[in-house]
């Protein structure tokens, strides 16, 4: 029995990986702030960035008082939703060589290394069960017109003398990993792993407070004044502190030194119930993420208890950077791309359930890496651009942002991260409605490729606009 995305189907507020980290962790909510909290760091946001942040400050300077405030309970925003795949930059290496060239993106596929090997330390302790499993990430071409980007890939791991970190499959390689009517070839890296990313936030929660540090949850920031002390203020208190750390994802775009430089999409993703039948007739039993070529990339993984998810980042760009828009979490037309993304891709999977479908923004620099950074003045400080793609990265944003926090000029506060200079997306209201006109002709173009065929000429000439005028986002 198929359970199809309809107009009556509710899109679920929080991830599946959520609802189920809530049911493994039974800890009761961190207290709201009341009153005055006096810290030498305050960190809003308490999602991956922020966490990883304050574990990272606890272990350079232990004697920091550090407080943390979330908007919700830790985990439940971006860092609990994603596919929770855990791999850094060499996927990448193309696109990163051709912005920063290709001494910055090595250096910047090596930080990711880094940070795997920080994130498995972190995953693997004993006590932990953060359903990790390092397998491996495979790329597939799910269309010919995917297949050059296998070519690109290859060539360019090749020429930058990293042959080992992008290995070509043949069609029958693929298929010895993961069976599918309408894989061709593909790309295995090595270096990438699965985990559950809400039961991950959790433990990082967990190891926060373990070390001392301060949590407030259901605390947003209301208002952040600037000073010496800074104040951030909430609905029922302040807290105090030489430092500030914005760690708050999509939130973000809405600062006005940092929206020039980030726009906000979306992604949808799916749950199946389990069904380990079907993984077994696919073969695809290692443990290995997978994900397709299409720009607008369908990103899935399965699970330890064997269902599968898929997500979709076709979703909505939303309007002028705000993050409250409500196209970021229940489209559902985007939804149902996900879901038709399962049926065609993971045919197996035909008669598995759909347990829970949901959205949600993804920040997204114009040049498609994250930028860690310090506003003037030298006492607040941000993460931001993750694209998505933040289990890994966010630990390279704990590395960063606690060292600037502490001054620190080191191997991470040197990285194209910390030191490239930010370029800026087109102005609104270009910025918004352009966009979106280019996202649909992009998504009709994949659709169309998907079925062997060519989308109408002026729709292909709309989607290749941003490569026609340099731009680092929404090139295919």
């Amino acid at each position: 029995m198929t359970m199809p995305v309809t107009e009556a189907t509710p899109l679920a507020v929080t991830s599946w990986w959520f609802d189920d980290a809530m049911a493994y962790d039974r800890s009761p909510a961190s207290p709201s702030l009341n009153g005055r909290f006096e810290a030498d760091v305050a960190i809003v946001g308490g999602g991956f960035t922020g966490l990883w942040t304050a574990l990272l400050l606890k272990e350079k300077s232990p004697g920091l008082r550090i407080a943390v405030i979330e908007a919700g309970l830790c985990g439940s925003g971006a860092s609990g939703k994603n596919g929770g795949k855990v791999h850094g930059y060499w996927s990448a290496l193309p696109g990163i060589a051709a912005t920063l060239g290709p001494d910055a993106a090595l250096a910047v596929a090596r930080a990711g290394s880094k940070a795997q090997e920080g994130v498995r330390a972190f995953a693997t302790a004993p006590g932990r069960d953060v359903w990790w499993r390092e397998a491996g990430n495979i790329r597939v071409s799910a269309a010919p017109a995917q297949d050059v980007k296998i070519e690109t890939a290859i060539a360019c791991a090749r020429d930058l003398g990293v042959p080992d970190s992008a290995i070509p499959l043949s069609p029958q390689d693929v298929a010895a990993r993961i069976q599918s009517p309408v894989f061709r070839a593909g790309v295995f890296y090595p270096e990438a792993a699965n985990v559950h990313p809400a039961r991950l936030a959790r433990a990082l929660r967990r190891a926060a407070l373990e070390q001392g540090v301060t949590i407030f949850e259901n605390t947003p920031m209301i208002k952040l004044d600037r000073g010496k002390p800074n104040r951030v203020v909430t609905p029922s208190g302040e807290i105090q502190a030489r430092h500030v750390v914005l760690a708050t994802n999509v939130a973000l775009a809405s600062e006005s030194e940092i929206a020039p430089h980030l726009t906000l999409f979306s992604s949808y993703a799916l749950m199946t119930e389990p069904d380990p039948a079907a993984l077994e007739h696919m073969h695809w039993t290692g443990g290995q993420g997978v994900a397709d070529f299409r720009m607008f990339v369908h990103y899935f993984r399965a699970t330890r208890d064997g269902r599968v998810l898929m997500g979709s980042g076709s979703g909505p760009i939303s309007h002028t950077g705000d993050n409250t828009d409500p196209s970021l979490t229940m489209d559902r037309d985007s939804a149902k791309r996900a879901v038709v993304g399962l049926r065609r891709l993971l045919p197996a999977f035909n008669n598995a359930p759909v347990a829970q479908v949901w959205g949600g923004g993804i920040d997204i620099s114009a040049d498609r890496l994250p930028f860690f950074k310090t506003l003037p003045g030298g006492t607040i400080h941000y993460g931001a651009g993750y694209s998505g793609h933040g289990v890994n990265a966010t630990y390279i944003g704990g590395q960063c942002l606690s060292s600037m926090v502490l001054g620190r000029k080191d191997d991470w506060t040197s990285l194209p991260f910390c030191t490239r200079r930010l370029p800026r997306l087109p102005p609104e209201p270009l910025r918004t409605m352009g966009g979106r006109v280019i996202r649909a002709s992009i998504i009709a173009c994949e659709e169309a490729e998907e079925r062997n065929k060519k989308a109408a000429w002026p729709v292909r000439a709309i989607a290749s606009l941003p490569r026609a005028f340099g731009l680092k986002i929404g090139t295919r």
